[in-house]
């Protein structure tokens, strides 16, 4: 069992950074693949980043490549999504997870998810 906990949000104008912070409970935490994953109002969840277990690979949705980073601190038990040069597009509410697979992107893959944090990008 993985309890999941997001900060870092806020509203921030375009162009502006935001970094997430991600902190799980259990002593397992560096056996999980973790993943960020966003939903703006109206839209499905989507995929944003990914991360293995040991930190040495991250996969990324084109829409935020190159411009987020996603890293993880196994003796915090806590993973972070550094957001840079943001978009209004980028607004959503974002959820970290934990998956017992290897790294992917597939949404149902994750079985442990946080509540989320609210990201607002204003023009």
């Amino acid at each position: 069992q993985v309890q999941l906990v997001e900060s870092g949000g806020g509203l921030v104008q375009a162009g502006g950074s935001l970094r997430l912070s991600c902190a799980a409970s259990g002593r397992t935490f560096s056996s999980y693949t973790m993943g960020w994953f966003r939903q703006a109002p109206g839209k499905e969840r989507e995929f944003v980043a990914t991360i293995s277990w040991s930190g040495s690979s991250t996969f990324y949705a084109d829409s935020v490549k190159g411009r987020f980073t996603i890293s993880r601190d196994n003796a915090k038990n806590t993973v972070y999504l550094q957001m840079n040069s943001l978009k209004p597009e980028d607004t959503a509410v974002y959820y970290c997870a934990a998956s017992v697979a290897t790294m992917t992107e597939k949404l149902h893959d994750y079985n442990y998810w946080g509540q989320g944090t609210q990201v607002t990008v204003s023009s």
